[in-house]
């Protein structure tokens, strides 16, 4: 059998897109849900106006951070 160093390379590739899709979607849940906690103080029938743009604003502030921390990161290891 095999060692996990000499898998398939297809599978490693396969392995690797799964675990960043994974990622992926557990940073949308956290995005989802510190928003959610932020913005929505109650719930009804639709959001109100305000609701709808403390929510806009929460996702567009955390992609700025989180790009500005990863340009950061990029322009330090390389």
């Amino acid at each position: 059998m095999a060692s996990p160093d000499q898998a398939d390379p297809e599978l490693q590739r396969f392995l690797a897109v799964e675990g960043q899709k994974a990622k992926f979607q557990q940073h949308v849940h956290n995005l989802t849900e510190m928003c959610w906690e932020k913005c929505i103080d109650k719930t009804g029938a639709k959001l109100e106006s305000r609701q709808q743009s403390c929510l806009s604003n929460c996702v567009e502030r955390f992609i700025d951070t989180s790009n500005f921390i990863l340009n950061r990161l990029s322009q330090k290891g390389g």
